[in-house]
């Protein structure tokens, strides 16, 4: 079946995980289950178990209570103790069909139904049916919402080239006119532009985290005083009234490109949901030998209690008081995953009294010596 992560277009066969414990026990339960379009994997200790459920993705595990090496509900908290096992649906099969204490204990392992023997081929090849549909389901699910992402991915990446050609011609056309109404309507179209610039940039790296598997870094040298000043120094035309402070050294080993990303999409944020008549106060703590701390502080109304759970969620909408600068919802989302990038941290304060404080620590030599990505979400 191969990889969970891995996406495929089509679905021949499902495999079902049988294990049981004897080997001369007279269930033949592959021939029970035999069908073209479902495979069983036979094992006949919890060893050989593991072994396929490392290697194949099962949309059933039926399971043997008697086991020679260790009994099946042992081998069931392992698999409930394993990320790619652990939702993996369970039957077990016991001799003990006078014996209510196996069955509760199977309910207690997380099983979904417990057989007794001898087992009945119709009740058996029933039950198997609806899990082998649920699995086939469940794939085409996840292929669907991989072409969606990779669809988002090509429409961002196909909008660059055009986004960018109406930016060019709008900073051209600034260059090229005094009169004030014509300049102010030309910088209108260039910050709009430059809002769905960062859309599509927003989008490729949405669609990197979820089907490339991460975001590659470039690392070298970088000081996170000169990429804060840079991020700054962008913004210059939305807002006034960014401070900058600076505490120790501020250099160190990351990919500046996406340092001054992250640093831009907290300032951002700061600029969108801050008070405007409070100053943005951007604090760079480099007292550290192993690490370099970020602080952006603005004033205003705090995180809502109900938004502060998925604040780093994809896709993620503001509570409304941002209705003049819509975005996508990924700059937090996409901020996260590049902190995490980096073997770094990040988190926040909310609060009336203190206004919102977002937290970035980075590790000062990000010890990848090539490229490291960010874990999938």
């Amino acid at each position: 079946m191969g990889n969970r992560d891995a996406p495929s277009t089509m679905f021949h066969t499902t495999a079902v995980l049988v294990v049981e414990g004897l080997a001369e026990d007279p269930l033949a339960l592959e021939e029970m289950l035999a069908r073209d379009d479902v495979e069983v994997a036979t094992a006949r200790s919890e060893r050989e178990a593991l072994e396929i459920l490392r290697e194949q993705d099962v949309a059933l595990a039926i399971i043997d209570v008697q086991m020679p090496e260790m009994d099946g509900f042992a081998l069931a908290a392992m698999m409930r103790g394993a990320e790619r096992t652990r939702y993996v649906p369970i039957i077990f099969i016991t001799a003990g069909a006078g014996d209510q204490s196996y069955v509760y204990k199977a309910y207690e392992s997380g099983a979904v139904d417990v057989l007794c023997k001898p087992i009945d081929p119709h009740v058996l090849r029933s039950k198997v049916d609806v899990f082998v549909t649920l699995e086939r389901q469940r794939q085409r699910v996840l292929e669907a919402e991989r072409t969606h992402e990779m669809f988002v991915g090509i429409l961002g990446h196909d909008l660059r080239t055009p986004l960018q050609a109406t930016m060019t011609s709008a900073e051209l056309a600034l260059n090229r006119t005094n009169e004030e109404p014509v300049r102010e309507l030309i910088e209108r179209i260039r910050r709009n532009v430059g809002r769905m610039v960062q859309m599509s940039e927003q989008l490729l790296d949405l669609t990197r985290l979820r089907v490339g598997g991460g975001i590659a870094l470039s690392l070298g040298s970088a000081d996170f005083r000169h990429l804060a000043a840079q991020a700054v120094l962008e913004l210059e035309g939305v807002r006034q009234g960014i401070l900058i402070e600076v505490v120790g050294d501020t250099a160190g080993t990351w990919d500046a490109d996406r340092v001054l990303q992250i640093v831009s999409n907290l300032v951002g944020n700061a600029v969108r949901h801050g008070s405007v008549d409070a100053p943005i106060r951007i604090v760079i703590d480099g007292a550290r030998a192993d690490a370099v701390v970020l602080g952006v502080h603005n004033s205003g109304p705090p995180i809502p209690d109900e938004l502060r759970a998925e604040l780093f969620e994809p896709f993620r909408r503001s509570d409304g008081r941002d209705r003049e600068r819509p975005g996508l919802g990924l700059g937090l989302y996409i901020t996260r995953q590049l902190v995490l990038a980096h073997g770094g941290s990040v988190s926040f304060e909310s609060s009336s009294e203190a206004g919102t404080c977002f937290l970035v620590t980075m590790p000062r030599h990000c010890q990848d010596s090539g490229h490291r990505e960010a874990p999938r979400s």
